[in-house]
C-alpha cells in the first residue's frame, strides 16, 4: 500500500488524494481561492490569475494548472499574492461594463463576489474597451459581450462538453472577443441553445432570456386565465435560492407563491410526463412490432432535437415522434381542459416553468403554433421564478406549502424521475415491461440505466426478446455515440439523450452552483420523490387514464396523434449570405446555388461546385450565370442539393446539374 502524501498549504499538512490539480487540494482544506476561468468539469485554462499561489523553491503560479506534489510548500495568502489577484480584478473592470445595478446577475455575481472578497474599492486602470453591441437575436439566451472577462468557460463548455463550437475567441491583443462565427448573432450560427455557456458564465455575459415581464403583463390582465406548469427538476433546486440543500423538496412553497402572484390553476408537467410515457412506450413497441425505424430516440430534449436537426437530419425519423411534456400539457390545457373550466382557449395564458433554456425556444417552435394561438405561451426559468419571488416580497421560507391542482397536478413517480439522465428510459421501461409482458411490474425500479457515465448502456429481455438500450448526456456524447451508430459498430433498440449533463436537474435555468457534489443530491431529490408517492408508473395514474377515457381514446390513436405527436425538419446550421465563385454580367442571370454545409459537402457537394464552375468557363456562359455557394437549404437528408433558377435538385450529382442548366438556358433562349 502506498504511503500517503502530503502538501503543506499556510502550515498545514493537507493529504494528496487524488486531486488533479493544487487548486483542488487547497479548497479541501477549506480555502476558497477566487477563479474565474476554473470550472471542475472543463479543462484547465489558467487565464484570469486569480488562482495564484506561492510554492516555496518556484515562485508564484496558478494553482488549478499546477499538479500537487508531495513536500510542496504553498501559501494561499501573501502580500504579493493578494497584490496580484488586485491587480489582475482592477484589469478585468477596467475594460468591463459596470452598470451592475441594472444586470441580470446582480449579487449573484463572481466578479461582484471576488471584488468584495478582494476589497477593490476603485479601478486604477482607464478603459480602452469600445462598446458593443448587445446580441438579442436568440428567443433563449441574450449576449452581453461588455461584460465579458474572457475568462473562456463558456467557450470550453461549448466545445468540450456540448461539441457544438457555435462561440470562440476571435481577432488578438485588445480586440480579442467571445463571439459566434463570422461575427454573426447567436441566432444565426449552430447554438441548440442549451445554455450551458451561461450557466458557466461568472459574470451578465450570456443569461438566459427574461419573459418575467410578459408574464406579469399576461397575470394582471384581467380577461386572462392563467395557468402554471412546474417541471420536474425545479422542485428541487428553486429552494437553493433561498436557502434549501440542493434537493430539497420545495414544490408546496412553489404552488403557494404562484398562487398569491395571481396564477389560478397550479399544474404539475409530471402529470404530461406520464402522457408522453404512454405515447413513447406505445411509439416503441409499435416500431418494434411493425418493423419501424430504430432505434427510436427520445425527443423530450428540444436543444437535443434541434442538435439533430442540424448535425444529423439523416437521422430524424430516429426522433420519437411525441412531443415533449412540456408541449402535451399545453395542448392538452387549451385544446380539451379549456373548455372544461369554461375558458376560451385564446383567454387561457399557459406558462411553463422549466429549468432549461431551449423550451423556450420550442415553445416559438411553428409546430406548437396553431391558428396563431401558441400552446404555451411564455416559459419562466427557475432562475426567473424566484426573481418573481422577489419581486413580490414573498418570504418564500415562511410560506405554508400549497397543493396542486388537479386533474393536471396529478403524477406518478415516473413523471418526476423525467428530470433526470436516465429518468425517461426507466419510466418508459416501468410502461413497456408491463405492456409487452402482459404481468404486473412489481418493483418499479430499473438500476441499470441509472447513473453519472456519460454514455451508458443496458439490455433487458421482454417476452423473450432483448432489447438493448443506452442513455447519453452532454452533446458531445451525443455525437461521439451517433459516429459509431452510423458507422454500424453499435446496436440499439432504444436510446434517451438529453443534451445538459446529468439531464434537466442541471438545466441552464436553474440557480447557479459549482459546488461538489450539487448534481447528484438533486438528482437523489427526485428519486426519492418518486418513492414518497403512492403510483410510480404512467399508466397507473387516474387522470391520464380518465383523459384517454373521455377524449383520446388509447394511445397513439388518431386523436391522441393529433393533440400528442408532431414532426421535424432539417435546419440550417448557418444563416448569411452565399459565395459567390462565378459572377455574370447580364443583370437577368441565371443563377445555379450549391450547397456546401457539412451534410452536403460530405455528400459530394465541393466535386459539384468545381464542375459546375469548369463547365461554365468552359462553355464561355460566365456573362449570363452565376454561381453561388451557399450553406443549407434545409433539405440535409436529402443532399447534395443544388438550385438552378427556381429548381431545386436533391441527391444531385454533376450530371443532373449540367441537364438542368442546359435546359433551363435553352427555356431561356427560346423565349428570346
Amino acid at each position: 500500500m502506498d504511503a500517503v502524501k502530503y502538501v503543506n498549504i499556510d502550515g498545514r499538512e493537507v493529504p494528496i488524494e487524488g486531486e488533479k490539480n493544487l487548486l483542488e487540494v487547497i479548497r479541501k482544506a477549506h480555502i476558497d481561492i477566487p477563479t474565474f476561468c476554473y470550472v471542475s468539469e472543463l479543462s484547465v485554462y489558467g487565464a484570469c490569475r486569480m488562482c495564484t499561489v506561492e510554492i516555496e523553491g518556484r515562485g508564484l503560479l496558478t494553482s488549478c494548472s499546477t499538479p500537487p506534489e508531495a513536500g510542496m510548500k504553498v501559501k494561499t495568502n501573501t502580500a504579493e499574492v493578494r497584490q496580484i489577484r488586485k491587480i489582475a480584478l482592477e484589469l478585468i473592470l477596467a475594460n468591463h461594463d459596470r452598470e451592475c445595478t441594472t444586470c441580470v446577475k446582480s449579487t449573484n455575481c463572481k466578479l461582484q463576489d471576488i471584488s468584495k472578497r478582494l476589497g477593490v474599492d476603485k479601478v486604477r486602470f482607464r478603459s480602452v474597451q469600445k462598446p458593443h453591441p448587445i446580441d438579442t437575436s436568440s428567443t433563449s439566451i441574450v449576449r452581453n459581450p461588455n461584460k465579458c472577462i474572457l475568462c473562456g468557460d463558456c467557450v470550453r463548455m461549448c466545445a468540450e462538453v456540448q461539441g457544438i463550437g457555435a462561440i470562440d475567441f476571435a481577432h488578438r491583443g485588445h480586440d480579442v472577443v467571445v463571439q459566434p462565427a463570422f461575427g454573426k448573432d447567436l441566432e444565426s450560427v449552430a447554438c441548440v441553445l442549451c445554455g450551458q455557456c451561461a450557466r458557466v458564465c461568472p459574470t451578465g455575459a450570456l443569461t438566459p432570456r427574461s419573459e418575467v415581464e410578459a408574464v406579469w403583463k399576461s397575470v394582471n390582465d384581467t380577461k386572462k386565465v392563467v395557468i402554471a406548469q412546474i417541471a420536474p427538476a425545479v422542485r428541487v433546486a428553486l429552494g437553493e435560492a433561498f436557502g434549501y440543500q440542493p434537493g430539497e423538496l420545495t414544490t408546496g412553497q412553489i404552488v403557494a407563491a404562484l398562487k398569491i402572484m395571481g396564477f389560478k390553476k397550479v399544474f404539475d408537467t409530471c402529470f404530461s410526463a406520464d402522457l408522453t410515457i404512454l405515447e413513447e412506450g406505445n411509439e416503441f413497441i409499435n416500431r418494434v412490432t411493425n418493423n419501424g425505424i430504430l432505434p427510436m430516440f427520445t425527443s423530450c430534449c428540444p436543444a437535443w432535437v434541434k442538435f439533430v436537426e442540424q448535425h444529423y437530419p439523416e437521422m430524424i425519423p430516429n426522433l420519437s415522434s411525441c412531443k415533449s411534456p412540456q408541449q402535451m400539457f399545453g395542448s392538452v390545457a387549451k385544446s380539451l381542459f379549456a373548455a372544461e373550466l369554461g375558458i376560451a382557449p385564446e383567454n387561457m395564458v399557459v406558462v411553463s416553468i422549466m429549468p432549461c433554456t431551449a423550451k423556450k425556444f420550442e415553445a416559438k417552435r411553428p409546430e406548437f403554433t396553431h391558428d396563431g394561438m401558441p400552446e404555451v405561451d411564455h416559459v419562466i426559468t427557475t432562475q426567473e421564478l424566484v426573481q418573481m419571488i422577489n419581486q413580490f416580497g414573498i418570504q418564500f421560507r415562511d410560506l405554508q406549502p400549497g397543493s396542486l391542482d388537479m386533474p393536471l397536478g396529478f403524477k406518478t413517480g415516473a413523471g418526476v424521475i423525467f428530470g433526470n439522465t436516465g429518468g425517461v428510459m426507466e419510466a418508459a421501461l416501468r410502461y413497456v415491461y408491463e405492456k409487452v409482458e402482459g404481468k404486473t411490474l412489481e418493483n418499479p425500479d430499473f438500476h441499470a440505466v441509472r447513473g453519472e457515465a456519460g454514455i451508458r448502456e443496458a439490455e433487458v429481455t421482454l417476452a423473450g426478446k432483448t432489447f438493448r438500450l443506452a442513455v447519453v448526456h452532454s452533446l458531445a456524447n451525443a455525437r461521439a455515440f451517433l459516429e459509431k451508430l452510423k458507422a454500424g459498430k453499435i446496436q440499439y433498440h432504444f436510446i434517451e439523450f438529453m443534451s445538459c449533463p446529468a439531464g434537466c436537474i442541471n438545466g441552464a435555468g436553474q440557480p447557479v452552483n459549482l459546488t461538489p457534489g450539487y448534481k447528484a443530491k438533486r438528482t437523489k431529490g427526485l428519486y426519492e420523490a418518486d418513492k414518497m408517492l403512492q403510483l410510480h408508473k404512467s399508466q397507473d395514474n387516474p387522470y391520464v387514464k380518465e383523459l384517454y377515457a373521455s377524449k383520446l381514446g388509447s394511445p397513439g390513436s388518431e386523436k391522441a396523434h393529433h393533440a400528442l405527436h408532431t414532426h421535424y425538419n432539417a435546419r440550417r446550421r448557418m444563416r448569411g449570405k452565399s459565395m459567390i465563385i462565378v459572377d455574370g454580367k447580364q443583370h437577368d442571370k441565371l443563377e445555379i446555388r450549391v450547397c456546401v454545409g457539412t451534410s452536403c459537402y460530405l455528400k459530394g457537394a465541393q466535386d459539384i461546385l468545381h464542375h459546375m464552375t469548369r463547365y461554365i468557363h468552359e462553355k464561355n456562359l460566365q456573362d449570363i450565370v452565376q454561381v453561388k455557394a451557399t450553406f443549407c437549404f434545409e433539405k440535409c437528408n436529402k443532399g447534395p442539393t443544388v438550385k438552378v433558377g427556381d429548381l431545386t435538385i436533391t441527391h444531385c450529382d454533376v450530371a443532373k446539374a449540367v441537364q438542368a442548366v442546359d435546359k433551363a438556358l435553352a427555356a431561356r433562349q427560346a423565349k428570346g
